[in-house]
């Protein structure tokens, strides 16, 4: 049984919280972006919030947690939205934002603390060597690195590096097992997959070595279009152009950006489907060139052209873009959520076009485009006019029948928001670095429930979930 009070004691000279509304705050993600989670998740907690100031207290807590049986769940700024960083059986909540440091920056690589906040590593790097970290998320200015590895996908800049997991876009890792002796281990290569959107279920990341990229000065161009699948045309043309150097690139169909960017608001009109770029200076006069070939676009706005004032006015392209999108919406209308999808290479456009038809303004376009596979194609973070969880379900099936992969945002589990199968080798090192199973229980169902068929149509719900439901 887990000894949460033996666990404090044994603690003594490490930061502990133990106030019950500022752990049930710290025991939060964005989960609240779906309905689903949040009528699963509302009333999960942990029991105690410990923030560790170094590695060597780091490895102190868990060694104690591992003694004292208590689960741990690990938080870096607990920016995810599926639930990832939530106590499902309480315990402790290891909090890492003291652990902010960023150490050596080389030519092509920076090393940084789990802890430290992603554009706060890029002032460092961009005064030291003008060179800023290629991908990240567009909660930039609160998310840390390693939340990102831990949690992430991609995001800004996918579409110039691809996918946070493919190779190359992590150097290595510094994780801490859950063991009565926890070991530092240093993972490179294959290992890194070990690791790497693991949801912090089998180690736990204290340090970072990613690349870097050489920092431009990005221009933010929005462009109008008066139908959606123009906009994604454009998008999808620009985004082959491999001489037009880009950071971001997403498609948002009305009338969300008119309706949802309110600082925005006078850009657009209603009608206007948004085309969001992110694009190097250097690039900007082929970018215009391409824009002109296309009686269809308009320049709503370009922040080279904006005044100070106006620039400081608005927030920057990559908070219109990704999960921003969503949240920027739950704002205006909180009745709505979102899905991700894929449209998968090279028959992108002509699925999108489908599902547009079939579903119309129930699900608002929203596009990411990425290189994904060495090829550019779309990501789909779409907005949902939520009813009910059934019609949610059919929506769902809807994508997948006509060849659009899902990956479940409503769903809190490794498998079943993305993989849709059990991942072995994250599987084996957990049996390894957490043999009691003490870390993030529940978020692995393969770990929890091994003969578990991902080819049902049911949703798992972990034990410490189904006495709530019941």
């Amino acid at each position: 049984m887990p000894d949460v009070e033996g666990l404090k004691r044994s603690l003594a000279g490490i930061r502990i919280e133990d106030n019950p509304a500022i752990v049930k705050q710290k025991s939060r993600d964005f989960f609240w972006y779906s309905p689903v989670l949040k009528r699963q998740l509302e009333h999960v907690t942990g029991d105690l919030v410990v923030s560790p100031t170094s590695e060597d207290e780091v490895v102190r807590v868990l060694a104690e947690a591992y003694a004292h049986e208590v689960p741990v769940t690990v938080r870096g700024a607990g920016t995810g939205n599926y639930g990832q960083a939530m106590p499902l059986s309480g315990g402790l909540i290891l909090s890492l934002a003291e652990l902010r440091g960023v150490g050596a920056i080389g030519n092509g690589t920076v090393t940084a603390d789990a802890g430290a906040i992603m554009s706060e590593i890029d002032q460092v790097t961009i005064a030291d060597s003008r060179q800023e970290l290629r991908l990240h998320p567009s909660t930039y200015r609160s998310a840390t690195i390693g939340g990102f590895i831990a949690g992430g996908s991609g995001g800004v800049g996918s579409i110039r590096w691809g996918g946070l997991r493919d190779l190359g876009n992590i150097v290595s890792a510094r994780v801490v097992t859950l063991e009565s002796t926890p070991r530092v281990l240093d993972l490179t290569g294959d290992d890194l997959a070990k690791v790497a959107h693991a949801y912090g279920t089998n180690g736990v990341i204290t340090r970072v070595e990613v690349p870097l990229a050489p920092a431009y000065d990005w221009v933010d161009v929005l462009l109008g279009f008066d139908r959606f699948m123009d906009a994604a045309r454009f998008a999808n043309a620009l985004g082959a152009e491999d001489g037009i150097l880009l950071k971001e690139l997403g498609v948002i169909a009305a009338p969300v950006p008119h309706d949802y960017f309110l600082r925005h608001q006078r850009y657009v009109r209603r009608d206007q489907s948004m085309v969001v770029i992110m694009v190097a200076r250097q690039a900007l006069s082929a970018l215009m060139t391409l824009v002109g070939r296309d009686s269809r676009a308009s320049v709503l706005f370009r922040s080279d052209r904006a005044g100070e004032d106006e620039r400081r006015g608005l927030p920057p392209a990559y908070e219109l873009a990704w999960n921003h999108t969503t949240l920027r919406g739950l704002r205006v209308d909180p009745s709505i959520t979102y899905l991700q999808t894929l449209y998968p290479y090279p028959h992108q456009l002509e699925r999108l076009e489908k599902v547009t038809a079939i579903l119309g303004d129930e699900v608002p376009g929203h596009l990411e485009f990425v290189r994904f596979d060495g090829n550019v194609t779309c990501f789909g973070l779409p907005i949902v006019r939520y009813t009910t969880e059934e019609r949610l379900e059919e929506i769902i099936r809807i994508h997948e029948d006509n060849g659009c992969p899902v990956f479940n945002p409503h769903r809190y589990t490794l498998e079943e928001g993305g993989m849709k199968q059990s991942d072995p080798v994250q599987l084996a090192f957990k049996r390894e670095a957490d043999p009691k199973g003490l870390l993030n229980p529940g978020k692995m169902i393969a770990w929890e429930e091994p003969d578990y068929d991902f080819g049902a149509d049911k949703v798992y719900l972990f034990r410490g979930l189904q006495a709530l439901e019941a």
